[in-house]
């Protein structure tokens, strides 16, 4: 298994007001639908909707002690390398709070929580690229 993050998702309470605080500070912010994607060298940072996050993650509750609003994502080249690495975690004593499935972005994802608690996606997405170094690269359209 690659050891890499390529995405880390901040769960934002209010995203026009996190696009444009970061926006600010010079980053170079690209919206689509109700996601803020920026290209943060061979990695990038997401602003999605808190409740969004969770939702997606298999989390309950938003508010729940324990959930930070924060995901760290690894992506894969095929759907085959969502399953071994979900398997891998499971068995090292990840509690999974997303099964792998169809994603609504064309993709194949899971969420699986450490054993502390912190969210991991493992994810294929056709539409990002993974360099040969394992680095991820927006597609132009969002860069």
């Amino acid at each position: 298994m690659d050891q890499r993050i390529s995405l880390i998702t901040l769960g934002v309470e209010d995203l026009a007001a996190a696009k444009a605080f970061y926006e600010a500070l010079g980053w170079e912010c690209k919206e689509i639908e109700e996601t803020v994607f920026v290209q943060a060298g061979g990695s990038a940072v997401v602003l999605w909707g808190r409740e969004k996050l969770a939702a997606d993650a298999g989390v309950e509750d938003a508010r729940a002690d324990g959930f930070g609003g924060i995901a760290l994502a690894q992506n894969v080249r095929s759907r085959e390398e969502v399953d071994a690495i979900v398997a891998a975690a499971e068995a090292a004593g990840a509690r999974i709070t997303k099964p792998a499935a169809e994603t609504f972005y064309g993709g194949y994802a899971a969420y699986f929580a450490d054993l502390d608690g912190h969210l991991w996606e493992v994810a294929h997405n056709p539409g990002f690229t993974l360099r040969d170094d394992g680095s991820l690269r927006l597609p132009p359209s969002l860069t």
